[in-house]
């Protein structure tokens, strides 16, 4: 097990939503919904375009989709309750899932051979995205309630916590084949941030004029996607490329909308809530 301290460059973006609107990405959307389920979260998607997700409001059962829609049950042997969050290119796919005791577990599944995946002394884990050099990002849950992010190794199986000197509480929630990995923090004054990391550097991901930004995957082109709030508490998709912010929202789920993957041809997948029992996943083509 290796502990890593990074000393962080910290750069806040200061975008202005005028740009974020003049350079709006647009989209093709589908509507994707489970058969005899009215929720579902389409949360990770790789360069083939299968897709990781979850279904199930009280009971999550986790799977993987080929569209136009064909599911694959995947669920953690013995488990309570699994969710799919990421996948890479090899279809190796990371999440989470609860033991019957009601514990909380990181996992990988490569070719059907699942590994547990818990940082060392922890109790509570989830692993949210992978690359493929099956490297894992995620984070663990202390005593006191507050998230460590981390990288973990298929290879050797190794930990490297990431130390954020600014955050109170943090969550790595993707990496990419460049090792650039992405993630959120929550600071002491208790506003959550996106943030990105790459080779040493630390930056802030502020969506222009929010509070309230998650940074929750990227590709290996760098593009970065995720949720942010606005003044009025709505939710809306990003996408952020070279600097600059796109607005996202299904065209359905406007002001309800999460994106929480991309593969390398800017294909986005995530989802919209109606309701805390109702909730539509989607996949967005760019045009």
């Amino acid at each position: 097990m290796n502990r890593i301290a990074f000393a962080f460059t910290l750069t806040l973006l200061a975008c202005a939503s005028l740009m974020a609107q003049e350079s709006s990405l647009t989209y093709t959307f589908q509507d994707v919904t489970y058969p005899n389920d009215k929720f579902v979260q389409l949360l990770g998607i790789n360069k083939t375009n299968v897709i990781a997700g979850y279904h199930g409001a009280n009971t999550n059962h986790g799977f993987t989709l080929t569209l136009p829609g064909t599911f694959t049950p995947e669920n953690y042997p013995k488990s309570a309750q699994t969710q799919v969050i990421g996948i890479n290119s090899k279809n190796t796919t990371v999440g989470f899932y609860v033991d019957m005791a009601g514990t909380v577990h990181g996992f990988l599944d490569g070719s059907g051979k699942f590994t547990n995946v818990d940082f060392p002394g922890t109790t509570f884990n989830q692993l949210l995205g992978v690359n493929d050099q099956g490297q894992a990002a995620g984070y663990y849950q202390d005593a006191a309630g507050n998230f460590h992010p981390y990288i973990w190794a298929q290879t050797g199986g190794v930990f490297e916590e990431l130390f954020i000197p600014v955050a109170v509480s943090a969550q790595a929630t993707s990496i990419n084949n460049k090792g650039v990995i992405v993630g959120f923090y929550i600071d002491s004054n208790g506003v959550t941030h996106g943030w990105q990391l790459s080779a040493g550097i630390f930056k802030t991901l502020d969506y222009p004029a929010s509070t309230f930004t998650q940074a929750l995957g990227i590709n290996t082109l760098g593009e970065v996607v995720g949720s942010y709030n606005d003044a009025a508490g709505n939710m809306h998709g990003f996408a952020y490329v070279n600097g600059t912010w796109s607005s996202i929202d299904d065209p359905n789920g406007v002001g309800i909308t999460l994106v929480n993957g991309v593969n390398d041809n800017g294909v986005i997948v995530g989802f919209y809530t109606v309701s805390d029992t109702v909730n539509t996943g989607f996949v967005g083509k760019p045009q």
